[in-house]
């Protein structure tokens, strides 16, 4: 499914296999997550993607094919490629381990064609070994709601008490984590979601109420994962003195003006960018662990448009997952 032009459908059309270079593997796609940020590219609030593109960064698949100079990953081997597809590894940021913060970073379904395909290359650097007991389809999300997601908590620090603003593919996951980890969960959804505020419940949540409401405590931190900047105020109104709100999207609407006393009292706004091979390693060994549960609803490959359509419209519960087998 290829993106000619920015805010166009997606079209379904043959297109040749790509050849993995030094460094790359080929993967027989089994399945590909649907993000956010996929509407994001395809919407034009990210701006500059390569075009044609394959969109697509939550991609697992059976590795068919090496390039020169691979190590680390075998032919056959099950991997999942995620959004960060590369880093330069020479900047300072890469030198002082953030290489999430690489100024010539790659990244899968944006700069290089990703997963809503047969086929894809990807680095082999940033290919993970995929755990056991997941099947393509409910291991995609773990590529990015899931990752993401467990980078936003650890930024958290020891928050007992969090807020997640915005209960969607990468709230379901983490929250299943939090609860684990001995938290507790507080969820806010959309205005009048009551299936929303359920689903929230029965992953663990101890409250969940609109994103409007106050909770009935204030909240050591609270994450947002839905992309809509009057949140932020609305986070800070919910947090204690000394407490964190962490934006997690890569893109947010503008952010209104707002009081500094909300502000005030030691309290701090961070943003989430990307994730770390660390990261990763981490959660992917951490999610079986839980275990985490990928709550899905599966398209076809020629049903992206769909799939995209009623991500936009929050006509389903957790994740979307195109099988591509």
């Amino acid at each position: 499914m290829v993106l000619d032009q920015i805010g166009k459908p997606l079209t379904l059309r043959e297109i040749e296999k790509p050849v993995p270079k030094q460094g790359q593997v080929l993967i027989r796609v089994g399945a590909c997550g649907v993000c956010r940020t996929d509407l994001h590219v395809v919407d034009g609030e990210l701006p500059q993607p390569k075009l044609p593109l394959v969109p697509g960064h939550q991609i697992v698949g059976e590795v068919v094919e090496l390039g020169e100079k691979v190590v680390g990953v075998t032919l056959g081997s099950r991997v999942g490629v995620p959004w960060f597809g590369g880093c330069c590894g020479k900047c300072t940021f890469c030198l002082e381990g953030a290489e999430n913060l690489c100024d010539n970073a790659i990244f899968t379904g944006y700069q290089v064609d990703g997963g809503f395909a047969e086929y894809c290359v990807a680095n082999a650097a940033f290919a993970f070994p995929i755990p056991k007991g997941y099947d393509d389809i409910h291991a995609a999300p773990l590529l990015c709601a899931g990752l993401i997601g467990y980078r936003s908590l650890s930024m958290a620090g020891k928050a007992k008490h969090i807020g997640f603003f915005g209960f969607g593919a990468a709230a379901h996951l983490i929250a299943q984590v939090a609860v684990h980890q001995g938290r507790q969960v507080y969820a806010f959804t959309r205005q009048g979601d009551l299936a929303g505020q359920a689903f929230a419940r029965s992953l663990g949540a101890v409250w969940a109420g609109d994103s409007l409401e106050l909770p009935p405590l204030s909240l050591d931190a609270a994450l947002i994962f839905a992309p809509i900047g009057e949140l932020v105020p609305q986070a800070l109104k919910a947090v204690r003195k000394g407490g964190a709100v962490i934006c997690a999207g890569i893109h947010m609407s503008d952010i209104p003006s707002f009081p500094y006393s909300l502000l005030w009292g030691e309290r701090s706004i961070k943003s989430v960018a990307n994730l770390t091979r660390k990261d990763g390693d981490e959660f992917l060994q951490l999610a079986p662990q839980v275990p985490v549960k990928t709550e899905v609803t599966v398209y076809p490959l020629d049903k992206a448009n769909e799939a995209l359509d009623d991500l936009r419209h929050g006509r389903f519960e957790g994740a979307a997952v195109i099988s591509v087998r």
